[in-house]
């Protein structure tokens, strides 16, 4: 068993293999979730522990991990009585892999300084499947020597870790990273529809274009599924709405307009009042037809 002894709080579908990975590369590691029957399925999975409030899973942890919906989820399960740092020790480090508003991420900084401990603002990129696999990207921000200290443990998760500024700058870069995500998918609705008009098969158009300047992720992982009508792939446009809301409240405090990206949230928000908020974000692609 490793000395570091870290939390977990939030077991959703990206939180659960995230804790997972730690346990099983030997960390000792102590979760927390809202829904009680999450923890329990964690604790039987893994065999390890369970905490009753956030604090007391922050109790003794040297590394406290957050994953949770927005960022009043994150200030429920960090503030408060029960909440992390109230339990969490002096020189101790908080990780929020939650994506947020870059805001949150400074308030939650100048707040643990105040309390004698550290902040590292995480968010992930690379989805359910990326967390099940361990090879998630994450964009830091935050001190050095605090990010150093936490690499190493994250990396039992991630396939690439980066520090890239002072804390607020982790979630900025993922802003970057969820618009673009939006305009790919834009980009690959249009190519798409019009490669079903002329009759092309998609899997040899994708087979033939994945290796050269128009290949992307979405491309190779998406495009056929997207062409078959399947959306069920984890990530909720619900959550993309919420992402891009951030990224649009960024850009109007450095006084730009982002107008692929409001035109792309507007698509799916008219998606999810058709009630598709929980199909994953490929399903851009129907938008075509909704402004016919």
């Amino acid at each position: 068993m490793k000395s570091v002894k870290v939390a977990f709080v939030g077991l959703g579908v990206m939180g659960f293999p995230m804790a997972g990975h730690l346990h099983k590369a030997g960390y000792s590691t102590t979760v927390f979730n809202r829904n009680s029957d999450k923890a329990s399925n964690w604790t039987q999975e893994y065999q390890g522990m369970s905490a009753n409030t956030p604090k007391a899973a922050a109790m003794d942890a040297d590394i406290v991990f957050v994953c949770v919906g927005n960022d009043d989820d994150v200030r429920s399960v960090v503030y408060g009585e029960n909440g992390i740092a109230a339990g969490m020790k002096s020189d101790a480090i908080l990780v929020d892999h939650t994506t947020t508003s870059a805001t949150l991420a400074v308030e939650l900084s100048e707040y643990c300084q105040r309390q004698g401990v550290h902040f590292i603002d995480a968010p992930v990129s690379g989805g359910q499947m990326g967390a099940e696999k361990g090879a998630l990207t994450i964009m830091c921000g935050g001190e050095p020597r605090i990010f150093e200290r936490v690499q190493s443990v994250m990396d039992v998760y991630a396939k690439q870790s980066t520090l890239l500024g002072e804390n607020g700058q982790g979630q900025r870069c993922k802003m970057v990273n969820q618009i673009c995500i939006s305009g790919v998918l834009r980009g690959l609705s249009e190519a798409l529809t019009l490669a079903e008009k002329a009759n092309l098969d998609i899997e040899d158009v994708v087979n033939t274009l994945k290796h050269g300047a128009a290949g992307s992720w979405q491309m190779e992982n998406r495009a056929v599924t997207m062409a078959q009508d399947k959306f069920d792939f984890g990530f909720a446009i619900d959550w993309m709405i919420k992402d891009l809301g951030i990224c649009l409240d960024e850009a109007k405090q450095h006084g730009l307009t982002l107008p692929l990206t409001q035109s792309v949230n507007d698509d799916y928000q008219a998606l999810s009042e058709q009630g598709l908020g929980r199909m994953d974000t490929s399903v851009l692609i129907k938008a075509l037809s909704l402004e016919k």
